[in-house]
């Protein structure tokens, strides 16, 4: 089950066919959902409860990049994801547990007003090294590790893609890990090369609200 992530479906699906309850609540293990917004998703399960259309809930993300202080604004991070599912057994998780699917359908969801903090890609460079070398192992056989993992100890998280401050308030989860900090992450946004395809997109999405050729694994009801 080493290829295309085919592991973390398998391992989804078992917890999600152990759930009980009238929804099942999916958080991965680098994610967060910051306090302000329980209220929130405790309301949105409620209101749906009842229409048997609703099979999810539509989060938004944040992701964070290098630093705490820094998240990902560029087009290649995914914007949604389903994190609330109606406890309806036929539902599975999909490819590598991104999303989930119904019978092979894409599921129809509502969007909620709360957000996903993931930190997946904001760890000490050497840790996110080692963790760039076992995440691999999900998806490829040791011969192609071998061939495309670079053989360092430290993470280099130089980046030329498009990153905004993150002003707000972490959750209170996060901290003390926050506070234990102890590696230092510089970004300098003169760097950044911005393609005209990608220039049209964030233009499009600043004025419309909405962004081309996104890839979308639900359908909004």
């Amino acid at each position: 089950m080493r290829e295309g992530g085919t592991i973390l479906a398998q391992q989804t699906d078992i917890a999600f066919q152990a759930i009980r309850g009238d929804w099942g609540f999916y958080m991965q293990g680098d994610e967060v959902l910051h306090e302000k917004y329980f209220a929130t998703v405790t309301e949105a399960m409620k209101l749906h409860l009842d229409d048997n259309k609703v099979e999810g809930l539509l989060f938004e993300y944040k992701h964070f990049y290098g630093s705490y202080d820094y998240v990902a604004a560029d087009r290649r991070w995914y914007r949604h994801e389903i994190r609330v599912l109606r406890n309806d057994k036929s539902i599975c998780s999909y490819r590598d547990a991104q999303g989930f699917r119904k019978n092979g359908k894409k599921l129809n969801v509502k969007e909620v007003k709360a957000q996903i903090y993931h930190y997946g890609w904001c760890r000490p460079p050497e840790k996110q090294q080692r963790k760039q070398a076992s995440f691999q192992k999900l998806y490829h056989d040791d011969s192609w590790i071998k061939d495309n993992v670079v053989p360092a100890t430290i993470f280099d998280y130089t980046t030329f893609q498009k990153l905004k401050p993150f002003k707000d308030t972490p959750p209170k989860v996060m901290q003390a890990r926050i506070e234990r900090t102890n590696w230092y992450f510089h970004y300098d946004p003169s760097k950044v090369k911005i393609t005209i395809k990608d220039k049209f997109i964030f233009f499009v999405e600043k004025w419309f609200g909405f962004r081309p050729f996104e890839y979308k694994n639900y359908k909004v009801v």
